[in-house]
């Protein structure tokens, strides 16, 4: 594979939002496997692309870039003696450059891909988050901007149990009857996010409340924003998506000054 072939495969993982990393082999001393230059792409799944090396040096880097995308790290250089650390026979010694590519600590899931979903992706695709859409309409999820994460599903609250702990949640789906299995699955599985919106109207979330609780979900366990979004602004799609990307921002900018503050 040449670089530009890789470089080609990187842009259509971060055209796809799909997160990685991008191994360089940066420095080599003695007998190696690769030159200096040499370049793999790791997802989730594995290596993607290209090569550091093979055998042994490189499970290890992929094992390495793996465990980064886990725990969302940002980049770091290793520095290993391919006997002593790695386990190989040739004494030399090899740095390696992993930078994460396409993962961001802040996770937003927006359930529907409708017209607010598609003016409030534009917008939150400028900030540094990742942006993940579910629906069952693969004709809406093709609107969505270049970096959504998009999630074609039949049943949109089996998809509930794939979240991340710490994504802030935004139900905007084609009405009450579709938002609401979504926040049953998410109490009843006593799924907590940092924050969980559904668009709508006050009425609506009177309407939602009565409704979970005839379902067993108690008045303490279902807590939500509705109507999301801080209120500015009319109800013109785009309005509405900025008054949900300001209280995103405003819900994310407390926890993390709450964070800082606390002890240790």
């Amino acid at each position: 594979m040449t670089r530009v072939d890789l470089l080609r495969r990187c842009a259509e993982f971060a055209e796809s939002a799909t997160p990685f990393v991008l191994v360089t082999l940066v420095e080599v001393t003695g007998s190696t496997p690769q030159d200096v230059g040499a370049k793999m792409i790791v997802t989730a799944q594995g290596r993607a692309a290209g090569t550091v090396g093979g055998g042994r040096v490189e499970a290890k880097a992929i094992d390495e870039a793996v465990a980064m995308l886990s725990e969302r790290a940002d980049c770091c250089l290793r520095d290993w003696r391919l006997k002593a650390d790695v386990g190989m026979t040739c004494g030399g010694r090899v740095k390696l450059f992993f930078e994460c590519v396409g993962v961001a600590t802040w996770q937003v899931v927006l359930f529907g891909a409708g017209h607010v979903a598609q003016a409030l992706t534009r917008l939150l695709t400028t900030l540094p988050c990742h942006v993940t859409c579910i629906d069952p309409r693969a004709e809406w999820l093709a609107k969505l901007p270049a970096g959504v994460g998009a999630i074609e599903s039949a049943d949109p609250p089996a998809q509930i149990e794939t979240l991340p702990d710490d994504a802030f949640v935004v139900c905007m789906t084609q009405g009450h009857r579709s938002d609401l299995p979504v926040l049953q699955r998410i109490f009843q599985l006593g799924r907590e996010f940092p924050f969980l919106g559904v668009i709508g109207s006050q009425a609506k979330a009177a309407v939602l409340r009565k409704e979970l609780a005839a379902a067993g979900v108690g008045a303490n366990q279902a807590v939500f924003h509705c109507p999301v979004g801080l209120p500015i602004g009319s109800n013109h799609p785009s309005e509405i998506a900025v008054s949900v990307a300001a209280q995103l921002l405003k819900v994310r900018d407390e926890l993390q000054a709450a964070q800082q503050s606390s002890p240790n």
